[in-house]
């Protein structure tokens, strides 16, 4: 085999293993809520929030993605190229729960569906469908967050 179709097939099964894997640059930090620790990615800025968890085939238990903005403000996410179901919750400035999307599905064609918020939220936390229904999670809950979560942008 020449090197060319090699490294095709190298980048391919590399890219096919990472598709469950965190992205390799983005921080992680434990959080709480509702008596649960979750070990979550950070998305503190524009690249990394609109990114999100596009591409993963799988999302760990207890595993998600924090979303971190500047500011409270009415929020929606959708779930364009985003290939898992997932729970959606928000969370205001004071990290207390507001809002709750459960059982997202995945976007399979456009125009996507978009998934707002009932509040302002300045945090955002996703978690593998039914994640937040088996945690108990409930609209009050206040998410603790062990991290310095640096420069958000």
């Amino acid at each position: 085999m020449s090197k060319r179709p090699m490294l095709s097939l190298l980048l391919a099964m590399a890219a096919c293993t990472c598709a469950q894997a965190k992205q390799p640059d983005a921080p992680t930090a434990s959080v709480t809520l509702h008596d649960t620790s979750i070990t979550v990615e950070l998305a503190t800025n524009a690249a990394s929030r609109e990114h999100g968890l596009m591409g993963r085939t799988g999302l760990a238990p207890d595993h998600g993605m924090l979303f971190v903005f500047p500011d409270t403000q009415p929020r929606w996410f959708w779930m364009k190229n985003t290939l898992i179901p997932l729970d959606i919750l928000y969370f205001d400035g004071h990290r207390k729960l507001v809002s709750m999307q459960l059982d997202v599905p995945p976007c399979k064609a456009d125009p996507c569906a978009t998934y707002p918020s009932d509040m302002p939220a300045r945090y955002v936390l996703e978690l593998a469908a039914g994640e937040a229904r088996h945690i108990g999670a409930r609209v009050g809950d206040v998410l603790a967050i062990d991290a310095d979560l640096g420069a958000v942008r």
